[in-house]
């Protein structure tokens, strides 16, 4: 868990976890340097539930780095990351921990996903069928760390996420998918809140951040994609930014002509 100035709501997020009918768990807190009580809540819990332990940064890391420092104390199999502003069921982490041991075969997992009308949850992709799912399908590689339950291991062996404001994550679905099989998992295990402080209000103007990691990934020799496939999908992604472009410029709108220029000349880069 890590945490940064969300006293209003880090007590909510820590009774979720020590009441889980999951019991063979630590709470790693680490808290980067909040300004107001969240540290200081946090470490009551830990004063009562060895189980908890928390962790002070020395300076504010931020978003991937603070994660990557939170995974560096935990000694247990699996990493699961949950916000300190957000919830888990009283049966979520058994659940994952169970579905995630049926297939020791997969490396990670993501949860809160809507139902697949092929078949039902649990079921595992492969490195070709993640990334067809995600560009294909559903979509799969938007999920927040809140869904995901990665092995211990497999994080570390993929070095755990890239120091890249807000789009980390993301990132990193598509990195563990080169090497690793994904176990999917239904909804009801997590909970996400939802408020003004959140940064994630503020997404659209990562767009071209996200776009830049799709070409980066479709482009690369790994890809597990058909090259014809992944060559059809760049062209279409290509296309519809060129078409938001013409269009925020058609309305006049600046800010947006701005973020889909960027879009639009990543494909050149």
């Amino acid at each position: 868990m890590t945490a940064f100035n969300r006293e209003k709501y880090i007590h909510f997020a820590i009774d979720s976890v020590i009441s889980s009918s999951y019991e063979n768990l630590e709470l790693i807190i680490v808290d980067d340097k909040s300004t107001d009580n969240t540290a200081v809540i946090a470490q009551e819990y830990a004063a009562k539930d060895p189980r908890v332990r928390v962790h002070i940064n020395e300076k504010n890391l931020g978003d991937y780095p603070n994660r990557n420092r939170a995974a560096s104390y935990a000694i247990g199999k699996y990493l699961k990351y949950l916000d300190s502003d957000d919830y888990v069921y009283p049966w979520g982490l058994e659940l994952m921990v169970q579905m995630m041991e049926r297939f020791p075969e997969c490396g990670w997992g993501l949860c809160s996903l809507k139902q697949d009308f092929e078949r039902p949850f649990p079921f595992f992709l492969t490195n070709r069928e993640a990334y067809e799912y995600n560009y294909l399908g559903p979509g799969l590689f938007h999920k927040a760390p809140l869904s995901s339950i990665i092995r211990r291991d497999v994080f570390e062996a993929v070095g755990g996420f890239s120091p890249i404001r807000m789009v980390g994550d993301h990132e990193m679905w598509h990195k563990l998918a080169l090497k690793y099989k994904v176990l999917l998992m239904p909804e009801g295990i997590v909970w996400n809140r939802e408020h003004d402080a959140q940064e994630v209000k503020s997404r659209f103007k990562y767009v071209p951040d996200y776009e830049k990691i799709m070409i980066h990934y479709l482009r690369a020799n790994e890809c597990p994609l058909e090259n014809g496939i992944a060559r059809a999908i760049l062209r279409k992604k290509h296309l519809e930014s060129g078409w938001d472009l013409v269009k925020s410029i058609i309305k006049c709108n600046p800010k947006k002509v701005k973020i889909h220029f960027a879009r639009w000349r990543s494909y050149y880069e």
